[in-house]
């Protein structure tokens, strides 16, 4: 298919960068900020604009990759009557696009997506259409970006889904960036870590995470952790977290 991206951050070059892989061609990249549309274009061997009156109308799918705050604004610029346009947000209704064309709706991956990434990650990609021709061709281009079919989710399950994945991802960096911070303070080599982590994620292909859980808190081991919190004194952040998450381990 022939692709519009709109959008010149993070999801837009991953999607972009995806989408081509996939055998698709991008005809041509907007963003407000020029110099990054730019570079993106180059990247993909075509072209860019900052302007809405010149972006292209030679488009099948218009792919609109900007912050949830953007697009309505982006949306009110846009008329694109007989394309199929959609947005990549989880918390953003389709019907923001309906001004835009009677083919809208939603192409959302869960992913959390940098444009630095050298290697591009494994996607699931949720669709949502105003009309069945357009679902069919969200759904075609999804299973063409990751190998396996779509998935249907609403406005509904996408937000819920994006609370699982606040869980699952940023509240877990999160812990990964206190640990690299304490590791960084101690002289202790972060990256020693990582067979850990690896294989926490890995267990996750077929063991429910209730049944992986261990450490002293599960244990009721109360002189390592009272060993641990002796440690963390001089760390409140991290102290207040530990104390936190062993509370509602032990309670679990």
């Amino acid at each position: 298919m022939n692709i519009v991206i709109l959008g010149s951050g993070n999801v837009a070059a991953v999607l972009g960068r995806k989408l081509r892989d996939a055998g698709h061609e991008i005809l041509q990249v907007y963003g407000r900020n020029a110099s990054a549309a730019s570079e993106l274009a180059y990247e993909w061997n075509t072209e860019s604009t900052n302007y809405t009156s010149l972006i292209s109308r030679a488009g099948d799918v218009y792919l609109v990759a900007v912050s949830d705050a953007a697009i309505a604004p982006l949306a009110a610029d846009l008329r694109l009557n007989g394309k199929v346009v959609v947005h990549t947000a989880a918390a953003v209704p389709m019907e923001v696009l309906k001004e835009v064309t009677d083919n809208y709706g939603v192409f959302y991956p869960l992913q959390s997506m940098r444009k630095q990434q050298e290697k591009l990650p494994e996607l699931s990609i949720y669709t949502e259409a105003s009309n069945e021709p357009t679902q069919k061709v969200l759904d075609q281009l999804a299973a063409s970006v990751t190998g396996k079919p779509a998935h249907a989710a609403n406005l509904d399950k996408r937000a819920r889904l994006h609370v699982a994945a606040v869980f699952a991802s940023n509240f877990t960096n999160y812990l990964f960036d206190l640990a690299a911070s304490f590791c960084s303070t101690e002289g202790i080599d972060f990256q020693e870590l990582l067979p850990l982590i690896r294989n926490t994620v890995d267990r996750l292909e077929h063991e429910l995470p209730s049944r992986m859980q261990t450490g002293p808190a599960i244990r009721g081991d109360m002189d390592t952790i009272g060993r641990h919190r002796e440690l963390l004194k001089a760390y409140p952040e991290h102290l207040a977290v530990y104390n936190f998450l062993t509370e509602a381990l032990m309670k679990h």
